[in-house]
């Protein structure tokens, strides 16, 4: 929802992060992001909206990973993720408190990334 909220070209600033690796999607991200279009309004839905195309196109790739039974969208993220890209503040700091290297908003204008990240 980054590029709609502050304008930042977010497929460049993770190409210069990351340029040699894959930028993975969960499908079940795809659906969180579908439902918050579906039923919400005003600027949630087109941030929904804009990340879903984003989302959908290179050099953005879609996996297939389902939730476990009882588990939330960010603890699957926690699960799963190598490196974790959001801007939720409870969802760095659990992913920092696990080791996992965090992609975040820097100064509203460019990403940044607290841990180290292997290559």
């Amino acid at each position: 929802m980054i590029p709609y909220q502050f304008r930042v070209d977010i497929v460049s600033e993770l190409r210069r992060l990351f340029p040699k690796n894959d930028l993975l999607v969960p499908s079940f991200v795809i659906g969180e992001l579908e439902g918050i279009k579906r039923h919400s309004g005003g600027d949630a839905r087109i941030a929904a909206s804009i990340g879903l195309a984003l989302a959908k196109k290179p050099p953005f790739r879609i996996f297939e990973e389902k939730l476990l039974e009882g588990e939330t969208v960010d603890d699957a993220l926690l699960r799963i993720s190598d490196v974790l890209c959001t801007s939720d503040r409870e969802l760095r700091r659990r992913a920092r408190s696990k080791g996992i290297p965090v992609v975040y908003l820097r100064q509203k204008r460019y990403l940044g990334v607290d841990g180290h990240i292997l290559e």
